[in-house]
Parts: C-alpha cells; sequence; structure tokens
C-alpha cells in the first residue's frame, strides 16, 4: 500500500536571482552524461537536453542535483532572445572551467549548448541571466538503479518530480524496518545492510519537505544493475 505524501512547508526559494549562463557540447546531443550528480545516459534517463550542470554556489556537494530552474537572458539586447527555458541540474560546473565563471562565489549555469541557444544568440557565449528554482515536471514514477555488492547497495534515485532534489533517501527490505541511506555522491545513495533476496521499498524526501512512499518497488529477485520504476512521483 502506498502513503500519501505529506507536505511541509516549501523550502523551494521561487525569487528571481541574478547569474550567468555558458554553454556546452553541441546540437548533436555529445556530452550527456550525468557526471558528477552520477546520473547516467540523460536520453535513456528521460533528461534529453533539457539540462545544466551548476557551479560550485549552486551545486551543493550535489545537493542539488535533480533541481529544476526557470531561466531567461536579461539585460543583453544584442545577444538575449525572448521567453526562458526550464532545465534540470544534471552536473557541476567545477572552478577553474569555463574561463573562470563557474568559481565561488559566483552563481553559473552551463547549459546544454541546445538549450543556450533558445535563449541567446551562439556567438555570445556567456550571457547575463535571471533564474529561480520551479517544481520538476516529470514523466512515469521516481526510478532507482541498484549497483554494488552483497555487502554494499548503492541506489540512484532519479526522474524526481516536484523539488526535484532528494534530500533523504531511506530504504526497506521486506525483512527489515527502514533503513536511512547515506549520500555517497550526487544522488547516488548507500548503505552496508544486505538486502539481496527481499522486495525493496523507498521512501523518497525532497528538499522542501515533501516525501512519498513506494512499496516493493523491486521483487525479491532483482539483481544488482538494474533499475526499477515506482508508481508514483511528486
Amino acid at each position: 500500500m502506498f502513503m500519501a505524501s505529506l507536505y511541509v512547508a516549501s523550502g523551494l526559494d521561487t525569487q528571481w536571482h541574478d547569474a550567468r549562463a555558458t554553454f556546452y557540447g553541441d546540437m548533436g546531443g555529445n556530452e550527456t552524461m550525468g557526471g558528477a550528480c552520477g546520473y547516467g545516459d540523460l536520453f535513456k534517463q528521460g533528461y534529453g537536453l533539457e539540462t545544466t550542470a551548476l557551479s560550485s554556489a549552486l551545486f551543493n556537494n550535489g545537493a542539488t542535483c535533480g533541481a529544476c530552474y526557470e531561466i531567461m537572458c536579461v539585460n543583453a539586447p544584442q545577444s538575449c532572445k525572448p521567453g526562458s527555458i526550464t532545465v534540470t541540474a544534471t552536473n557541476h560546473c567545477p572552478p577553474n572551467s569555463m574561463g573562470g565563471w563557474c568559481n565561488p562565489p559566483r552563481q553559473h549555469f552551463d547549459l546544454s549548448q541546445a538549450m543556450f541557444v533558445k535563449i541567446a544568440q551562439y556567438q555570445a557565449g556567456v550571457v547575463p541571466v535571471k533564474y529561480r528554482r520551479v517544481t520538476c515536471q516529470k514523466r512515469g514514477g521516481i526510478k532507482f538503479e541498484i549497483s554494488g555488492n552483497p555487502s554494499f547497495n548503492l541506489v540512484l534515485v532519479y526522474n524526481v518530480g516536484g523539488a526535484g532534489d532528494v534530500w533523504d533517501l531511506k530504504i526497506k527490505g521486506s525483512a527489515t524496518g527502514w533503513i536511512t541511506m547515506k549520500r555517497n555522491w550526487g544522488q547516488k545513495w548507500e548503505t552496508g545492510v544486505v538486502l539481496q533476496g527481499q522486495s525493496l521499498s523507498f521512501r523518497v524526501t525532497t528538499s522542501d519537505g515533501q516525501w512519498v512512499e513506494l512499496d516493493n518497488v523491486a521483487p525479491a529477485n532483482w539483481q544488482f544493475g538494474q533499475a526499477f520504476e515506482g508508481n508514483r512521483n511528486l
């Protein structure tokens, strides 16, 4: 049985803020791996090109992976195009890259090229932008990819709606109680509890305090390397 999600006072900052944006890759979709967030092939996982890498000031050591942002180009009439884009944070733009634009304390978005050219001229290279957090709209249920070994379970959680950024993940085997997992890196979470041979349930909590319980997501015969989809999202 599924538990209803519980809403706690929203922690999302939906105000507009100033930043800058650059782009990476090419229009063909190269460089679409999830990198520092732990995501794999962004097309297979449903993120596609509607993605961005975040500077350290926004990345928050990976805690912001999965968050969604609305971004518009501003204050550069020769470079900006009208309208805005919505992207999901899937990677880190490290310091001393992109000409230093991602150095702390700068707030910066390194967009896929396909997204950048929707709001700015390609030739601009870097533009001033306004951004705000928005609710992530994802198709289907929250997904979980399980890797590791019999004594170490590593779970990637992705395709998360709502706030998008998972701040707490719990797992429960059919023979255990709820186990709080530890963030390994990005949106990969770990536990050393032996869970093989048990069906697995998950409780996902995002940064705004909303949570959802997904029971029996993985059957008892699950194997490492497999991914499973819950039948609900935030």
